[in-house]
């Protein structure tokens, strides 16, 4: 495309996660989909889905009142609901059960909190599995629970502290033994979390909380009872209870980050509250412009080590003695530094966990094929030392059957593979995989631009062709890699055509999880195989590095839970557009949602996009929208801009619930989503059914 001119290694543990291990190795049982079907028992516990096994780490996983760790409901069958119904049925009854919530949910009425009885794991398929206006209860002696993989979401009614509408996201009173994790946790009326009555063994990992008064409240008692492990969260546009932790024998808090934005609507007034007896250690975590950020009660006791502050102001203190968690559990500890990039990423749903190949809906012949191709699943392995089958990566591709029926995995080695790579689209079902401890370890890289002469002499490359991998098969999938275009701009200045692709897609049904995709102008190129082909493509827990128009195409594409790296220009200027859509009409174009936008550049220098009629079809129907994202100072005040002669007016450009500096109230040049129709571009509108699966 012409332009016009006028992290750190993210570490998760095996037993959270499924990612990166082939589908055969990780699914069984199967799920309901619909009502009115009879639940399966999983053939064999080894067979199950590792999210459906999962068990808790931190106080959650300590052996006591009479219950061994926390596992949920991994010895009963797996459900899949749709409906309040449904999910009340399984949710409160006696037996065990695996839930799988599979879209969004609406409670009636609002507030509804579903009282969820022991042995029970309640997990969202993918991204799609949306609370609204409700969420869970549980009561005295309720034991053994995970709710994993939500997302619990808008009971607020208008007025914070409202005791009419007390609505929690997920509230405790003497339960024991509960692990809350991966989940999206926002606009409540109440709290967020609430751990009362003496509620103990619980562990709350790797969740987003944001966009609230009362985030996370634990205690209720004069008992000093409570034990709880608090890591890996990012708690952000909250006012209070950060979390508030009351008469905790042990509390643990590490890795978490704390972030208040400035000029937002919400203000933190304290930040981790040690209260009453409680004992806190808290290490290794961050806070990022944060007002009071470590408060103590005189009974109580703070450890701090290892925890960095930001633009922090007012408390800020410690002192006492506590406890060594290192007696009661294992654990690893990240880089504070990290922390920021690592929750940013790596926090909330995953379209990894609550998925699995096939569905009861299927025949029974239909099942067996897909076990059976599932279990022919090959794998290629590339390295360029020569340890491994093939010493590149399009030799690998080459060797992947036409028309291949299954799916096939290129393991590649860590190295640099200088190289142009095209999986051909009759050769589906392919999977990049990087085998090294982080995405930057395996890199594909190669510095063909727009103007770029063929060595054959028959002309240049293009936009499309200057793509360092291009992917035209569909259910493709690169996972733990970077993919970069380092064409050299400043030494090239005499060339005319300075855009590089990094990677194209040109296909259905790509998923790209946990990668780097970076350039300058015309980073990631989202296509299609033509006009009138449907393109959906996922991009979830990666980093997207460019200039210039850098997502831009007429796929119908989502990046969710990322980073997009805003990158100076060759000069050293600052100035660029994020987006570029070319949508189709009555097609969706380009969502970002739950990420953030940032970079080494100037303030209110980049549009978050501009509207790209592909060779001047008026008929195109350009789309981007940007949700629940937080944007650095570097975005302008009026984010949008023509584009050609086009007008970034007569196409469909909007946000929604923005945070940071560079987000800004609803005007003529600036459209917000009402949120009603907001419910109607959530992911899953985008996905339109498909829910992406690593495998």
């Amino acid at each position: 495309m012409s332009e016009h001119r006028s992290k750190a290694r993210h570490r998760r543990s095996g037993k959270f996660l499924a990612l990166g291990l082939p589908l055969a190795l990780t699914t069984a049982g199967t799920l309901l989909h619909g009502t009115g079907l009879v639940p399966q028992q999983a053939s064999a516990a080894a067979a199950a889905p590792a999210w459906a096994t999962a068990t808790a780490d931190g106080f959650a996983s300590v052996d006591a009142l009479g219950q061994n760790g926390t596992y949920g409901g991994r010895d009963g069958q797996t459900v899949t609901v749709r409906t309040q119904a449904e999910l009340e049925k399984y949710a409160t009854a006696a037996e065990p059960y695996v839930i799988v919530v599979a879209g969004a949910i609406t409670m009636n009425p609002v507030g509804k909190e579903i009282k969820v009885a022991s042995d029970k794991t309640i997990v969202g398929s993918g991204t799609s599995g949306h609370i609204v206006g409700g969420g869970f209860f549980l009561g005295q002696g309720v034991h053994n629970v995970i709710i994993r993989n939500l997302t619990v979401r808008d009971a607020h009614q208008g007025v914070w502290n409202d005791k009419e509408h007390d609505f929690d996201a997920i509230q405790m009173d003497g339960a024991h033994h509960v692990w809350i994790d991966h989940n999206d946790l926002r606009n409540m009326a109440d709290g967020l979390i609430d751990v009362r009555k003496d509620s103990t063994y619980v562990t709350v990992s790797w969740n987003e909380m944001s966009h609230n008064n009362k985030t996370f409240g634990i205690g209720w008692t004069e008992n000093v009872l409570t034990d709880i492990t608090i890591h890996h969260n990012w708690i952000r546009e909250t006012e209070q209870r950060n979390p508030s932790t009351d008469n905790c024998a042990h509390a643990h808090l590490y890795n978490n980050f704390l972030e208040d934005v400035p000029g937002t609507d919400i203000s933190s007034s304290y930040g981790n509250y040690s209260r009453g007896g409680t004992r806190m250690v808290l290490e290794n975590s961050y806070f990022q412009g944060v007002r009071n950020p470590v408060v103590k009660d005189a009974t109580a006791t703070v450890v701090q080590r290892g925890n960095v502050f930001s633009g922090t102001s007012g408390r800020n203190e410690s002192g006492g003695t506590a406890f060594d968690p290192k007696a009661y559990y294992s654990y690893t500890l990240d880089k504070a530094a990290d922390v920021p990039a690592l929750l940013k990423s790596g926090t909330g749903p995953r379209s990894s966990i609550g998925t699995t190949a096939a569905s009861a809906e299927a025949s029974a012949e239909a099942s067996a094929e897909a076990s059976t191709k599932a279990a022919a699943a090959t794998t290629l392995t590339v390295a360029k030392d020569g340890s491994g089958q093939y010493r590149t990566v399009q030799a690998a591709v080459n060797a992947v059957p036409a028309n291949n029926a299954s799916r096939v995995v290129v393991s590649i080695k860590p190295g640099t593979y200088r190289e142009t790579v095209k999986v051909p689209s009759n050769k589906p079902h392919v999977t990049f995989q990087g085998t090294g401890g982080s995405r930057k370890d395996t890199v594909i890289v190669f510095n063909n631009a727009a103007g770029t002469r063929k060595p054959d002499g028959s002309g240049t490359y293009g936009t499309s062709g200057s793509a360092t991998v291009a992917v035209e098969a569909d259910d493709f999938q690169a996972r733990n890699l970077t993919i970069s275009n380092d064409f050299d701009e400043g030494a090239n200045q005499s060339l005319s055509g300075h855009q590089a692709v990094a990677l194209r897609t040109a296909a259905d049904k790509v998923l790209l999880d946990g990668v780097i995709v970076e350039g300058d102008q015309d980073t990631l190129l989202l296509d299609t195989a033509a006009k009138d082909r449907l393109g959906r493509v996922y991009v979830t827990d990666s980093y997207v590095v460019g200039n210039v128009d850098f997502i831009f195409g007429r796929a119908t594409a989502v990046i969710d839970r990322s980073v997009i790296t805003l990158k100076k220009r060759w000069n050293g200027t600052s100035a660029g557009y994020v987006t570029a859509p070319s949508t189709a009409a009555n097609r969706k174009g380009i969502l970002i949602a739950n990420s953030a936008v940032n970079g080494d550049v100037s303030d209110r220098t980049f549009y978050l996009g501009r509207p790209w009629h592909a060779g001047g079809d008026a008929s195109l129907d350009p789309q981007t929208t940007v949700r629940n994202t937080t944007l650095s100072a570097a975005i302008r005040t009026t984010p949008w801009t023509d584009m050609s002669g086009f007008s970034w007016k007569d196409d469909r450009f909007a946000e929604y619930r923005n945070t940071g500096a560079g987000a800004g109230s609803a005007s003529g040049d600036r459209p917000h989503l009402t949120d009603a129709q907001a419910a109607d571009q959530e992911v899953a509108d985008w996905l339109a059914g498909w829910t992406p699966t690593a495998s």
